[in-house]
């Protein structure tokens, strides 16, 4: 996950060295430490992220921003190894200048990340108090884990039985991707590739405006939008409707898990929402309803991911992503106005995108592309982050642009494409 600030002004260095020496003491201060046992579960250990703040040494005009982006997105960041995140600055030829935070969602979810970033701005320290890397010794380590999985014997015995359930409900959908994989050869090459995206910045006042009038809300405008993007993007079904499947927070206070997400999904005609998003809102409520049954079934075979093979997992991913072609929305909300603040002060424009930065053509063809977009609200404007793939097309950044100001023109909405 990438949050990018933009500034129209030189930015603190000295605030944006604080706001890193304090993301260290919330969510972002930690990595993932392997058992030694193969099937042993690992556990969290303190980290404190980059040594020093990267802040690159020439200059770029504003326009390149984007470019830049791209690049601190490629660089490495290991949830197991560490660093788990970087952060860096670029100034710009006018003397603006951008702040990029990389992170694994391995170790945060968006909601995490978010937090992490209003509590690093407040100086809040979350004490989490998680030990050293390395601080149980081998033999101690190998008798805690064991005792641990045997004392997990009977929870993975139910996800045995869960997986079984889960197997045969979704045995339809997972034998018509099989059988779509089989016929489909992938093409593309083994060659990492950054899909495009680009973002979009909206006033909030001409947003919520544009939703009542078409008697939505935010939420159901976003995925209104989303459904518009979709059928561009020829990812609607052969009924002409498209899947949205979004993420549902469920963190609380003081919740440290890396992803406390459940999953909804849904179906939007985008030929409608244009004019009416009162269908698209009742099938959200209906999706939310669901929610928490579907994520519960889902979920219940986790104890079985030890032993799994990777290869396996990979397999099964692939599958399920490419199931209806779903459409992914993220959609933060309304942010700390604290979360703007990186240095200390206002940000110009803040953006969130998620990207896996060492995906393949080949991968991203055989599972149908992608698209998915990512939405919060703050400092009086909407961003809405679009990340797409579609096989065979121009997947090109200006590409990309041009659909999504065609998709807003299709809403009579306008705002800034970068």
């Amino acid at each position: 996950m990438q949050y990018t600030w933009i500034y129209d002004r030189p930015v603190d260095v000295d605030g944006i060295r604080r706001f890193q020496r304090n993301l260290a003491d919330g969510l972002l201060g930690r990595r993932i430490e392997r058992s030694p046992l193969p099937f042993g579960r690992h556990r969290w250990v303190a980290s404190p992220g980059p040594d020093d703040l990267e802040i690159s040494v020439r200059t770029c005009p504003r326009a390149d921003v984007g470019t830049w982006a791209d690049d601190r997105m490629r660089r490495p960041i290991d949830p197991e190894h560490g660093p788990a995140w970087h952060l860096g600055v670029q100034p710009f030829t006018d003397g603006g200048a951008a702040v990029s935070l990389v992170a694994s969602h391995s170790v945060v979810d968006g909601q995490g990340m978010t937090i992490a970033i209003t509590d690093a701005v407040n100086g809040i320290d979350r004490q989490l108090g998680y030990p050293l890397p390395g601080s149980r010794p081998r033999r101690r380590a190998l008798v805690d884990d064991a005792r641990a999985a045997l004392r997990s014997v009977p929870e993975i015995g139910r996800a045995v039985v869960a997986g079984v359930r889960v197997a045969r409900s979704e045995q339809q959908d997972l034998a018509s991707s099989f059988k779509t994989a089989a016929e489909v050869p992938p093409a593309g090459d083994d060659r990492p590739v950054l899909a495009p995206t680009v973002a979009v910045f909206i006033d909030v006042d001409q947003w919520d405006e544009r939703a009542r009038r078409l008697g939505g809300t935010s939420n159901s405008l976003f995925a209104g939008l989303a459904a518009r993007l979709g059928e561009r993007l020829g990812r609607a079904g052969a009924d002409g409707m498209l899947t949205l499947s979004w993420p549902v927070s469920e963190r609380t206070d003081g919740d440290t898990r890396a992803n406390a997400l459940i999953a909804a999904k849904m179906r939007a005609d985008p030929e409608t929402v244009t004019t009416d998003l009162n269908p698209v809102r009742s099938a959200m409520k209906s999706a939310l309803a669901e929610s928490g049954e579907l994520s519960a079934r889902l979920l219940a075979p986790l104890p079985l991911t030890p032993f799994t093979p990777k290869a396996l997992v990979r397999r099964l991913e692939a599958l399920v992503v490419s199931v209806d072609n779903p459409v992914g929305c993220s959609n933060i909300g309304d942010l700390d106005p604290a979360m703007n603040r990186p240095d200390g002060t206002d940000a110009d424009f803040v953006s969130l995108r998620l990207l896996e930065p060492q995906i393949t053509t080949r991968v991203l063809n055989r599972i149908g592309g992608y698209l998915s977009l990512v939405s919060g609200r703050v400092h009086g404007r909407i961003f809405i982050s679009v990340g797409a793939w579609t096989v065979g097309a121009d997947n090109t950044k200006q590409a990309l642009r041009e659909t999504v100001q065609a998709a807003l023109a299709d809403f009579s909405l306008s705002g800034i494409v970068e």
